[in-house]
């Protein structure tokens, strides 16, 4: 019996040249639909890809192995097979009676950490009996005025079992010093607290507009929070760098991809501006990105994010600790992907958003509710979409190889094409001086305007399909699901509970609390122990960001 050659022949022969001759084999029936080919963001997809496409690629160098630098193919060696992502529903709304009741609800079917949505009173820092909140008072989220508010929002729920994420911003050193508080009355060590804290205002700058104060104060209060979290709550995430709003916002993938590391840039340069050492901070801080319809675009994206992160946090920025070149993210379903129109079909539309997030090696995960394009998420559907969650889990098969698209002609070309355009919008924003400069000259703002209006009018002109909106439209449609509504009775509640704060309270203790606040405002002091001094004794929110607003300037200063 003769030998049988059983080498694997190297090379792939005139890739190049094979190409052109089958496309010169194209027939009558490879003509192509009447349709734009390009992703949701607008960038042209070619027809194929093959190895010409990722001819530069150096295995090593570009991708190597998860768990270790540059970290393209996932932050942690075993990824999922070790352990699942984060279940993490944002969940927010009414009372902090009315929210405890949702995450007990939630954290009994299986969801794995608290996320919590608050109300706009709490986000602009005013408390709910302030003008200024009315019609808001627990209708976008739950609403938080003192420390009395948390202690219930958590009752029944150990700070030292679960890992919390507070999407807070200009108020947020506050709701850290409460929650922190709310440690120290279930026996909890502040240094044994695990969770995040939104905490990017430059964001809220280039696209959500919830701030209270400009970038150089705002700045400081970050930097107080990453000093004080580093010795005192050291397993907490200090900045939860979020891309996300920038998406919501209409920003193209790319655009998401680019401002939101220049932001975490920012915060890294504000951090070693301020005296720490990089290694001392950059462990702590995470990420918070959105996963939009266009599967394969959402997948080259967090690649390349973690990528560009370990390269420079290594390269440019000179971080030692390999912790400080990991980029951990958090992701979130696209909502302005959400229809309002046959509801039931953003069903689908989540679980193939949440399967990007965990093929793209997410740490972290909320899926949306199908009816949150109508209201904040019923019982009901929200149920649904944590079980989404699961049977991607525990049905598909997915978690079980790491980066399972490595490889892919298509995947690896596009997160190059993602890191080649990344690094020219840095170079964009290094010319006008900055993030902030930036921002102040209103780049973000109207690249994002630009890009969401063309995204509108392909959709209008039905250049982009959205099923349910341009095409396969159902007349006379009825929704026909039930939808969750905030009373007028929660307000009313909400400031009979602050009213009786206010009354058992020490007045004394309060005063002396928020004198301290202030006299470390007017001078350098680090912020964060004299928010937890004046939380612990049940100043509220208004009054403590009331003090700031005195002393720091603002707006309405």
């Amino acid at each position: 019996m003769a030998d049988v050659d059983t080498t694997k022949k190297s090379g792939t022969g005139d890739v190049a040249g094979a190409r052109k001759a089958w496309e010169g084999n194209a027939t009558e029936s490879s003509r192509q639909r009447d349709a734009e080919f390009t992703s949701v963001s607008g960038e042209e997809v070619d027809l194929l890809y093959t190895p010409d496409d990722v001819a530069d690629l150096d295995y090593l160098n570009d991708l190597g192995f998860p768990g270790e630098y540059p970290y393209t193919r996932g932050v942690r060696h075993n990824m999922y097979r070790g352990r699942l992502w984060t279940m993490r529903q944002f969940s927010g709304f009414g009372t902090p009676e009315d929210s405890n009741r949702r995450y007990k609800f939630l954290l009994e079917h299986g969801q794995t950490g608290l996320s919590v949505a608050f109300d706009l009173a709490t986000i602009m820092g005013y408390d709910s009996d302030h003008e200024r909140a009315e019609g808001e008072v627990g209708v976008c989220g739950v609403a938080i005025d003192s420390l009395r508010d948390m202690e219930t929002l958590f009752d029944g729920i150990p700070l030292d079992k679960v890992s919390t994420s507070m999407t807070i911003n200009a108020p947020a050193a506050v709701l850290l010093a409460m929650y922190i508080c709310v440690g120290e009355k279930q026996g909890v060590d502040s240094k044994k607290l695990r969770g995040t804290i939104q905490n990017d205002l430059l964001k809220e700058y280039i696209a959500q507009k919830s701030w209270i104060f400009p970038p150089e104060p705002s700045m400081r209060i970050i930097t107080d929070i990453m000093q004080y979290c580093a010795t005192d709550v050291p397993q907490w995430n200090t900045i939860s760098i979020s891309g996300y709003h920038i998406r919501e916002a209409g920003s193209t993938a790319l655009q998401e991809l680019a401002f939101t590391l220049a932001d975490g840039f920012a915060y890294v340069e504000a951090g070693i501006a301020a005296g720490m050492d990089v290694d001392e901070f950059a462990p702590r801080l995470s990420f918070f990105f959105n996963s939009h319809m266009d599967f394969f675009e959402e997948v080259a994206k967090f690649r390349a994010a973690r990528r560009i992160w370990a390269t420079d946090m290594k390269e440019k920025y000179g971080a030692k600790d390999p912790r400080s070149w990991l980029m951990r993210f958090h992701t979130q379903t696209a909502g302005c992907s959400l229809t309002a129109q046959q509801p039931f079909n953003n069903v689908v539309r989540t679980a193939l958003e949440a399967l990007a997030a965990v093929m793209g090696g997410t740490q972290s995960l909320h899926t949306n509710s199908m009816d949150e394009s109508l209201a904040l998420p019923s019982e009901e559907a929200v149920h649904v979409a944590l079980r989404t969650q699961q049977v991607i889990a525990h049905e598909s098969g997915v978690p079980n190889v790491i980066d399972p698209l490595g490889g892919s002609y298509y995947v690896e070309a596009l997160t190059n094409r993602m890191e080649e355009g990344c690094r020219d919008y840095f170079d964009k924003i290094e010319k006008l001086g900055g993030v902030i400069p930036a921002i102040e000259k209103g780049f973000f703002q109207r690249d994002i305007a630009k890009a969401a209006f063309r995204y509108q009018r392909a959709i209008e002109e039905n250049r982009q399909v959205i099923v349910g909106v341009n095409e396969h439209v159902d007349e006379g449609e009825e929704i026909k699901i039930e939808l969750l509504k905030i009373g007028a009775d929660v307000a009313e509640r909400q400031r009979e509970v602050l009213a009786q704060v206010r009354t058992e309270r020490d007045d004394a203790a309060v005063t002396k609390a928020l004198a301290g606040l202030r006299a470390a405002a007017e001078g350098t002091d680090n912020l964060m122990p004299h928010f937890v001094q004046c939380s612990r004794v049940y100043a509220t929110i208004g009054e403590m960001i009331g003090v700031l607003r005195e002393v720091l300037p603002h707006p309405n200063g």
